[in-house]
């Protein structure tokens, strides 16, 4: 790269001065500006509980869903706010109706707790999961999506995907197979949880029934934030997993696909309601805006996969399955080589059991620095048997 390699900084955050912070990608990290909006909010809330969730609560929460829409290219009727996306695709699933025999695809990078899911409305009913089997590296589209198609059968009644892996951190081509399925009269559900903020989205354009994306990540808003994304020919026979108030309202100016999600008991939706603030301090922090931060980002991701790769030689998926996060296979190590690496280090950066290897993911976001990348390059030369320059 022609600019300096790494260039982060970390005054946004409040992120510890003192530990390499490289795991953005499992809980986000929230910058100061979204935490004293967060603040200012739960203040107002707390001045006047009643008129804050009775009057001024739906006001808040449909501006914040109509900035999130223009940002994930969908409709605002099409949107509503939950927990996590764990929490959509546990509404998607639990709101479908399945059969003996039905078959639920997904393949063996799921999310586990995803694939936890559909265990769960699988044996409810009698049906059967079916995991599809797909390569990491992964060095061609048609790997992806031939491993898919594959394993699609006249019994299968929805196809679960993932916009970007979680331990593999693969950005998958997954519009074309989407359209595909879905025209099949197959219906898919998303699991983006990395993609909003990492990724361009346009969800109103992808044709997938259901897609669910965190917005604590890499939009970096506050925990407890994430969106489903609910296609308007589902909307009357999807809802969310705690039924409450909006189940039998007589109102007529929204949707009841909205006035179940949009109340379903006291919390603090005060992360919902910063979600403008994070998308307008995150987009500032480059010149560009969000495609320059995501752009950036991706570049840095692949500068420091390139010298993870020096250390440790193996053959890498091509560039464009890399956004801000890249993984890469540690020889010989456990998921315990992570809580190593911070004990003796002071470096947080995840290790997954991915089959019988272990996968050490790193993540880029503009608070990663040069020295946070130098300190990891280093500890896998001294941690790490056979690595190349070890001492």
């Amino acid at each position: 790269m022609s600019r300096c390699r790494v260039c982060g900084v970390r005054h946004p955050w409040q992120l510890d001065d003192a530990v390499h912070f490289l795991n953005h990608g499992s809980f986000g990290a929230t910058p100061r500006k979204v935490l004293e909006r967060q603040s200012e909010l739960r203040a107002t809330l707390e001045s006047n509980p009643v008129r804050f969730m009775t009057r001024e609560y739906e006001p808040r929460l449909d501006q914040a869903r109509d900035e999130l829409a223009r940002f994930v290219g969908a409709r605002p009727q099409d949107v509503v706010f939950v927990n996590n996306a764990t929490t959509g695709v546990n509404a998607v699933l639990r709101s479908l109706k399945f059969e003996p025999g039905d078959e639920l695809l997904t393949f063996d990078h799921a999310y586990n707790a995803c694939v936890n899911a559909l265990r769960f409305v699988a044996e409810r009913s009698g049906a059967r999961v079916v995991v599809a089997q797909v390569p990491f590296p992964l060095m061609k589209d048609e790997f992806f999506i031939d491993a898919i198609r594959e394993r699609v059968t006249a019994r299968t009644k929805l196809v679960l995907l993932e916009r970007i892996t979680s331990p593999t951190a693969l950005v998958l081509p997954i519009d074309a197979l989407v359209a595909e399925l879905e025209g099949r009269g197959i219906p898919v559900l998303v699991d983006a949880a990395h993609a909003p903020g990492q990724v361009p989205l346009h969800l109103e354009h992808t044709k997938a029934s259901f897609t669910t994306g965190n917005l604590h990540k890499w939009v970096c808003a506050p925990k407890g934030s994430a969106l489903l994304h609910v296609r308007e020919d589902w909307q009357s026979r999807i809802h969310p997993t705690t039924i409450s108030h909006g189940a039998n309202s007589p109102r007529s100016d929204r949707s009841k696909f909205q006035l179940e999600f949009d109340w379903v008991g006291t919390d603090d939706p005060t992360a919902y309601f910063c979600v403008p603030t994070a998308l307008a301090t995150m987009g500032g922090l480059v010149a560009g805006g969000w495609p320059a931060l995501m752009e950036r980002n991706r570049e840095d991701a692949l500068e420091i996969r390139q010298r993870l790769m020096h250390v440790l030689p193996q053959e890498l998926s091509p560039a464009k399955f890399v956004g801000s996060m890249a993984s890469i296979v540690v020889p010989g190590a456990t998921r315990a080589l992570s809580d190593r690496l911070l004990r003796e280090f002071a470096i947080e950066v995840p290790v997954f059991q991915f089959g019988d290897r272990a996968v050490l993911r790193v993540s880029a976001q503009r608070h990663v620095r040069e020295q946070d990348v130098e300190a990891l390059v280093d500890a896998l030369r001294k941690t790490v048997p056979g690595a190349r320059g070890a001492a």
